[in-house]
């Protein structure tokens, strides 16, 4: 008796020194974290432009934003986006990767070569896909003219602005290199080596073997690469609706949290935006859940007997 006294009292004191430890991450998640989220629900049903107090409306906001036509454009804007980016990001990466594995010496210095642009500033890959993707004097179109192919309007077109971002997302692809090599290396080589003595071809090996052991991680990108498409800010904000920008503003760069940013920050429509990002967060929470049920069947993880 005395002994399981001292198991739950030796229990409690590790508990309790453990919450001592990771306080600090607790309070700093409940006052950054928890409590905007909470208050940003109160602020989604009420009139509130920063200056004066909040005025209670109900649910106005909502019915206005079904109503908003902008909502409706910035939100398709975004979903084109998504769907053009991750797919891309993915494959890219992927091939990246596996050119990667097959290098024995100096991988460690492309590996860093790769990254290396996940450490420039999203502001300065804005200003870089203006600089770039100009329609007359771009890299891109000087390039595509040296092949005999006439570039688009990149950056005032509105069928191309969405495909140029999509191309200079590709700019921060490097995290994603990384974290596939990490996972290609763990792929068992017996099992490339069983089947290349049942006479498996390079793409069999590669559908059958490298992909479901790797689907995982292909999973895990494909989820975190959607949220992030979903909530892409920052490089086209500053390339078509920044200062100094506007000559190259239009609708096709509207997307979803830039509006969303410009009704808070710009017009101080903060319940607005408050209803908004709740919007936001409930697409995120049901797409995510549709890729979480449909990758139960689709992802291979070790030890499980099936799929």
């Amino acid at each position: 008796m005395a002994t399981a006294t001292t198991r739950r009292a030796r229990r409690r004191r590790t508990t309790l020194t453990a919450l001592v430890f990771i306080s600090p991450w607790i309070l700093g998640f409940l006052i950054f974290t928890a409590w905007p989220i909470i208050y940003t629900a109160y602020l989604s049903l009420t009139d509130y432009d920063v200056l004066t107090d909040p005025s209670f409306v109900g649910m106005d906001n909502y019915r206005e934003l079904f109503e908003d036509p902008k909502v409706l454009l910035s939100l398709r804007n975004t979903m084109y986006f998504t769907l053009l980016s991750v797919p891309l990001h993915i494959g890219v990466a992927l091939a990246l990767a596996l050119l990667l594995q097959q290098v024995i010496r100096g991988r460690g210095f492309f590996r860093t070569v790769f990254y290396l642009p996940n450490m420039t500033p999203p502001v300065a890959v804005g200003v870089l896909l203006l600089l770039l993707f100009n329609g007359h004097t771009g890299a891109v179109n000087v390039l595509l003219e040296a092949v005999g192919i006439p570039g688009p309007q990149w950056t005032t077109d509105g069928r191309w602005v969405v495909p140029g971002l999509v191309l200079m997302s590709l700019w921060t692809l490097g995290g994603s290199v990384v974290i596939l090599l990490a996972s290609l290396n763990q792929v068992p080589q017996d099992l490339y080596d069983a089947a290349k003595l049942d006479g498996a071809g390079a793409w069999r090996r590669l559908t059958r073997i490298t992909l479901p052991m790797i689907s995982g991680t292909l999973f895990f990108l494909v989820i975190v690469n959607t949220i992030a498409g979903l909530q892409t800010f920052t490089e086209a904000y500053t390339a078509y609706f920044g200062a100094g920008n506007q000559t190259y503003s239009n609708d096709a760069a509207l997307f979803y949290v830039i509006y969303l940013f410009r009704q808070a920050f710009e017009y101080l429509h903060m319940g607005y935006a408050s209803a908004l990002a709740w919007v936001l967060f409930l697409v995120i929470m049901v797409i995510s859940m549709i890729q979480y049920f449909a990758g139960r069947k689709l992802v291979y993880y070790e030890g499980e007997d099936g799929g």
